[in-house]
C-alpha cells in the first residue's frame, strides 16, 4: 500500500503544488517564498519521516496569510488523501520536545474531527523578520483539511525561534506517531467502525 499523495490549488491569490509520502526517508523540497516557513515545513517533514515537496506562489507582498493558509489546505488535503481510510494505523501521537530553553507539547489524533488549540505566544524579538502569528492560520487549515485533532502548547520557553522550531519538530514526530502501522490493529482505529 502507497501512502502518498499530490494536491494542486490555484486561487487568485496562490498557486500551490504538494507531494506527499508518508513512508518516505525525510526527502524534503519546499520553497514557499517564506524561508522561515520554509525551514519549519523542513523540520516537520524530517522529523515525520516522510517525503515533502512543496511549490507555493502567492501575494507576499501583500502578506503572509494567503500564501501559508492555501499551503495548510494543501498539506491537510494531501495527509487525508494519503492515509485514505486510516485502516491499521496509530491514530495517536504526542511529543513534548525540548529545544534548548524552550519545551513544546504536541497532541495529534487522527480523528476526523478537526479541532485546534494553538497556545504559542506572539514573538518575543523581531529577529525573525516573520510575523508567527499567520502560523496559526496554517495550522488551522491544516488541521480542518486534515480532519485532525491538534493541540499545541508552550510549556515554557523565551527565544522565538526555538518555540516554532520545537513545534514543528514535535507536529513532525507527533505524526510519525500517528500515521505509523500497528501489527495488532487490522482495521478502523475506532470503536465506531469509522472515523
Amino acid at each position: 500500500m502507497q501512502r502518498k499523495a499530490e494536491i494542486s490549488r490555484k486561487t487568485k491569490e496562490t498557486d500551490i503544488e504538494t507531494a506527499l509520502n508518508l513512508d518516505g526517508t525525510g526527502v524534503v523540497n519546499v520553497r514557499t517564498g517564506l524561508p522561515f516557513m520554509d525551514h519549519m515545513l523542513t523540520l516537520m517533514a524530517a522529523h515525520g519521516g516522510m517525503d515533502l515537496t512543496i511549490r507555493a506562489r502567492g501575494d507576499i507582498e501583500i502578506d503572509y496569510h494567503h500564501t501559508l493558509e492555501d499551503t495548510g489546505i494543501c498539506l491537510g488535503r494531501a495527509l487525508k488523501q494519503a492515509l485514505g481510510d486510516c485502516a491499521g494505523i496509530q491514530r495517536y501521537g504526542y511529543l513534548a520536545l525540548p529545544m534548548d530553553e524552550a519545551l513544546v507539547s504536541v497532541a495529534l489524533d487522527i480523528s476526523n474531527r478537526p479541532f485546534l488549540a494553538f497556545n504559542l505566544p506572539p514573538a518575543q524579538n523581531g529577529s525573525l523578520n516573520f510575523d508567527v502569528q499567520v502560523i496559526k492560520e496554517f495550522m488551522r487549515a491544516f488541521v480542518l483539511q486534515g480532519g485532525l485533532t491538534l493541540h499545541v502548547n508552550l510549556l515554557y520557553g523565551e527565544n522565538t525561534h526555538h518555540i516554532y522550531e520545537a513545534c514543528f519538530k514535535g507536529l513532525g514526530r507527533a505524526l510519525r506517531q500517528a500515521v505509523a502501522l500497528d501489527e495488532r490493529c487490522r482495521g478502523i482505529p475506532s470503536t465506531k467502525g469509522t472515523l
